[in-house]
């Protein structure tokens, strides 16, 4: 095989022992983390190949760009292009059994909010992996049941938003000149609980927009601006601000951390900045199943040369409404995981159809 841009590798262009060689060499590197020798390709369960032989193909793997050998060890270990390629076109995926699939199921309809089923989720997820788990939050916003305002210093408030379903989120808005009075507040909040109730903050922004322009409010001019003010900002924030909930960050702090402590330091770095990772994670939006990302194929991981397996979850319709997926070192188990991450995302798009109607 002589030298050639990886990317324009086939595996029908390697032969029968160079297509064993390299599945022991990625199954061996992704067991154990380390590069793998040509006396551990030789030895029981390996290839029936002189260990010259296989050095020998191993170099022609190499030369092709699907292995590297690390300049610390005389093993082999998979690239970014051979880890493409064993994932699309080698790896056997192993589907969770009946047992597995009734805990994923039970653990996320678990009895709560919506917000405790993405938690569990994400802890389910890196409990699965050994990695870090990733939930992006519905992008549906919650029908309300009660809105309060409560002053946060000079010049921001403190909105309290309580949805039908019991979910609680706080968002800060920024006030107008002079602040707000604490009875502004409260008139403020009143008339939206009122107007918002069973309602999406997108639902009832132009009523409320018509019911103020029309003057069928008994709102004074500040009451009126904080209301206008509040419904613009978390209107168009809803639309903007994806929200991703990460759980099992120490796990990627293991023992074969400590050899590579810079790349971990550079993926804990990236997870620290959410919304880069969100952005990668709604590429796997339209997927019809699981995506893989890999190491340097995106420059957000250019650096800490991690991976990432995504899936989006669907409402009772079928509409996209959230991704999530695991993160972690390159050497995760595809072959296991990427199953496990498709049946997850089943069953947090049934479970939250039943809770989020």
């Amino acid at each position: 095989m002589s030298a050639r841009s990886p990317t324009n590798l086939d595996v029908s262009e390697l032969s029968g022992r160079a297509r064993d060689i390299f599945r022991l060499v990625v199954e061996g590197y992704l067991d154990s983390g380390h590069p793998v020798g040509s006396k551990a390709l030789a030895g029981e369960g390996g290839v029936d190949l002189s260990p010259a032989s296989i050095r020998s193909v191993l170099a022609e793997l190499e030369a092709g760009g699907l292995l590297s050998a690390p300049h610390t060890s005389a093993g082999r270990m998979p690239t970014t292009s051979g880890l493409r390629l064993f994932v699309d076109a080698m790896m056997q995926v192993a589907q969770p059994n009946e047992q597995e699939r009734a805990a994923i199921a039970q653990r996320i309809a678990a009895p709560g909010p919506v917000e405790n089923a993405l938690e569990a989720t994400s802890a389910l997820l890196s409990d699965l992996s050994g990695a870090a788990g990733m939930v992006m939050v519905p992008t549906r916003e919650p029908r309300l049941s009660q809105v309060n305002l409560l002053p946060l210093g000079e010049t921001k408030a403190l909105a309290v938003l309580v949805g039908e379903d019991g979910s609680v989120e706080n968002r800060v808005l920024e006030l107008a000149e002079g602040g707000a009075s604490p009875s502004v507040l409260e008139q403020a909040g009143n008339y939206i609980t009122a107007q918002l109730a069973g309602r999406t903050l997108q639902e009832a922004l132009s009523a409320i927009r018509q019911d103020i322009k029309n003057g069928h409010t008994a709102l004074d001019d500040a009451s009126r601006d904080l209301v206008e003010r509040g419904l613009a900002t978390w209107s168009e924030d809803a639309q903007k601000r994806p929200v991703l909930i990460v759980r099992g960050q120490a796990n990627l702090l293991d023992e074969s951390a400590l050899d590579d402590l810079d790349r971990v330091r550079s993926l804990l770095d990236d997870l620290e900045n959410k919304q880069s990772v969100a952005a990668l994670m709604q590429r796997a939006q339209r997927a019809k199943a699981a995506r893989i990302f890999i190491g340097s194929e995106n420059r957000l991981f250019a650096l800490s040369g991690s991976s990432v397996i995504a899936s989006p979850y669907h409402d009772a319709e079928g509409k996209v409404i959230g991704v999530l997926g695991v993160i972690g070192p390159t050497r995760l188990n595809y072959a296991r995981l990427v199953p496990m991450v498709d049946f997850t995302a089943q069953s947090l798009g049934k479970s939250l159809s039943r809770m989020i109607g």
